[in-house]
């Protein structure tokens, strides 16, 4: 556990203030969670903090406080970890264009990611998605593409008419 608290103390650390009032790095920390004790650390500049990367460590969960605590966000990077699901909160993140959510566990698309009206680029690419909501996925006004490649879809995930680039 100290190994864990020092690498993401050294993270943190070596991110100037400006940097970390816009944009937070804690990838490849060995995070399975997101630590309590970060929202502590910049709770002064979350409301400006637009893009957080927690790539590549084992989160297995996020906790509605992240999405709500973190609201103007327009960049989330959680590619490389374990998610099996997002929580509720997401649907509220107004600002949010890019998700990149690669590399997990997901074995249905993401239901309220369908409710960010600002989205534009969203991947889920290598999970165990079988079908997509292609009709929800239509009505999203601001998406332009969506890469679902390496995951084991049907046939008929993919054949609805699309107004986004999707990468299959």
């Amino acid at each position: 556990i100290s190994q864990f608290i020092y690498q993401v103390s050294f993270s943190l650390n070596h991110q100037s203030e400006s940097t970390l009032c816009s944009a937070s790095d804690l990838s490849d920390c060995g995070l399975v969670s997101f630590p309590d004790g970060v929202f502590k650390m910049i709770r002064s500049c979350t409301d400006n903090i637009q893009k957080i990367s927690l790539a590549n460590n084992q989160i297995k969960a996020l906790s509605n406080k992240f999405f709500l605590t973190f609201t103007q966000l327009r960049e989330v990077d959680l590619q490389g970890n374990v998610l099996t699901t997002l929580p509720e909160a997401i649907a509220n993140m107004q600002h949010l264009i890019s998700i990149d959510l690669s590399r997990n566990k997901l074995r249905v698309f993401p239901e309220h990611l369908m409710d960010v009206s600002s989205l534009q680029h969203i991947s889920v690419e290598g999970n165990q998605i079988t079908e997509l909501p292609m009709e929800k996925l239509c009505l999203m006004p601001a998406l332009k593409s969506l890469d679902v490649r390496s995951n084991p879809l049907t046939p008929e995930a993919t054949s609805f008419p699309h107004h986004f680039t999707l990468l299959t």
